[in-house]
């Protein structure tokens, strides 16, 4: 294995050409609204209906300064997605993003990392759904399904049906093509928008100024620390580019839908976290899991809007289980075309025009996850794999802008190198503040993938192999 193989560079304008190759080409379906719909879908999910409660116990009133500048910290990478995704519109996010800039080893490195956070997010946000399914059944018919089809077995249980189904229902779904996942995802998304403005206004009917003292009991150091949790709320962004092969206009429509995405959440999470300080204490819903219903029950004596709230939260998750998923799957479908994969994993279904053998098989294996394993602080691995991705997508627009000058970018981050350096100081201090064992995790993780590397990827990249037949039919030779 030659060393200098294994940082070479994949040209953009040839990975863009191979996006039309037959047998692998996705089909141009969504605009700029569905696109932003992805956006809103994936990040106003569990974080809103939970975190806010954390970061309320840590920062107090104050934690609406903590939405503000988790949303800050966001705005810096998500600029620079922007840049990229416009100027790549190639499926696999980061991971292609790193392929035009840093090298194979470090594309596949992001890749393996992403399919990790993007598998286990949807494996643990299935099962997340199945819990808000049995509290709205519990809150509006007095009913809920019993432990043996609804936990895992290590916590008392058979199997989790509920994740099970959520899980192969999106499937199915994500099989019979975007235009329509990009239609489910949209209704959806106006569902639990209007979920949240009944909260908003509720709450502000029955507003009130006396949680707002002390605003901040810890000061600084509160707003901070409540910024690092309130941070993973706002994961989900990056997903919308994930879509670059299948928007209409991509050179346009990405930049709008991932930065528009991050201000339409931050507007709503700053209404909704002042809404809730409105009617309940800090104190009310630290310890909640579900502090929103626990502020209208608790603050505002209205158990009855509990079972909206838990509707609500079931078709949030919904959603974010959807873009989440399709964002893993065109990863998944960038590398296998690419070779570092089975390419035979890339066949694209000559009716609906997705990879559907691809989401078949990711599906079946995410949803005996969901099924049998009680995920616990695994899901951290989220969130490292996350910030890891923000990182080289930052370094990516640095490098690019001196690799390649000329190169067209229908959206440049302004005032760069500054605000990509800003943005890679923002994921770090984040990182930094992760536990030990969720890093020894994701080395391990990322040590399996290097092994996997070595042994198939490198072999197979297209960079040491002939172009595969139309429809990815035979791999190149070793």
């Amino acid at each position: 294995m030659a060393w200098s193989g294994l940082f070479a560079t994949r040209d953009v304008g040839t990975m863009v050409s191979e996006t039309a190759e037959q047998g692998v080409e996705l089909k141009k379906a969504v605009g700029v609204t569905q696109l932003t719909a992805m956006g809103v879908g994936a990040i106003i999910g569990t974080g809103i209906f939970v975190v806010i409660g954390k970061g309320s116990g840590i920062a107090g009133p104050a934690v609406i300064l903590s939405f503000v500048l988790a949303a800050v910290a966001c705005a810096f990478s998500a600029l620079s997605y922007a840049e990229l995704a416009s100027s790549i519109p190639v499926s696999g996010s980061a991971y292609t993003y790193s392929y035009a800039t840093l090298g194979e080893l470090v594309a596949w490195i992001i890749g393996w990392d992403l399919i990790l956070e993007y598998g286990v997010s949807v494996a643990g946000i299935a099962i997340g759904w199945g819990g808000n399914l049995n509290a709205f059944l519990d809150s509006a018919f007095g009913v809920s399904l019993p432990d043996a089809i609804a936990e895992s077995p290590e916590d008392g249980g058979t199997f989790n049906l509920p994740a099970v189904f959520v899980v192969l229902a999106i499937t199915f779904l994500l099989v019979r093509g975007v235009t329509e996942s990009a239609r489910a995802n949209l209704v959806m998304v106006a569902v639990k928008l209007v979920v949240l403005v009944f909260f908003i206004v509720v709450a502000f009917a029955n507003f009130g100024t006396g949680n707002f003292q002390p605003f901040a009991p810890d000061g600084v150091d509160g707003v901070t620390a409540a910024a690092a949790i309130i941070f993973f709320a706002y994961i989900g962004f990056d997903a919308v580019s994930t879509g670059s092969e299948e928007a209409r206009n991509p050179a346009k429509d990405l930049p709008i839908a991932i930065i528009g995405s991050l201000l339409i959440c931050t507007v709503f999470y700053v209404l909704t976290t002042v809404a809730a300080l409105g009617i309940a204490s800090p104190d009310q819903m630290k310890d909640s899991d579900a502090p929103l219903a626990a502020a209208l029950d608790q603050g505002a004596g209205m158990s009855w809007a509990a079972a909206i709230l838990a509707l609500g939260a079931v078709v949030a998750i919904t959603s974010v289980v959807l873009v989440i998923f399709y964002g893993q799957t065109r990863i998944f479908f960038a590398m296998c075309r690419d070779g570092l994969l089975p390419r035979r994993m890339a066949v694209v279904h000559p009716r609906y025009g997705t990879p559907a053998r691809l989401t078949i098989t990711l599906g079946v294996l995410i949803a005996i996850l969901a099924a049998l394993v009680p995920l616990g602080t695994i899901v951290e691995l989220v969130n490292i794999g996350t910030l890891f991705a923000f990182v080289l997508v930052n370094i990516g627009v640095i490098i690019l802008r001196r690799t390649r000058p000329d190169m067209p970018r229908p959206y440049r981050v302004p005032w760069s190198p500054l605000l990509p350096l800003i943005g890679i100081a923002f994921a770090i201090y984040l990182m930094s503040d992760l536990p030990l064992e969720t890093w020894i995790r994701f080395l391990v993780w990322l040590a399996v993938g290097l092994i996997i590397y070595a042994a198939y990827g490198y072999r197979h990249s297209r960079l040491r192999g002939p172009s595969p037949k139309a429809g990815g039919g035979e791999e190149p030779a070793p």
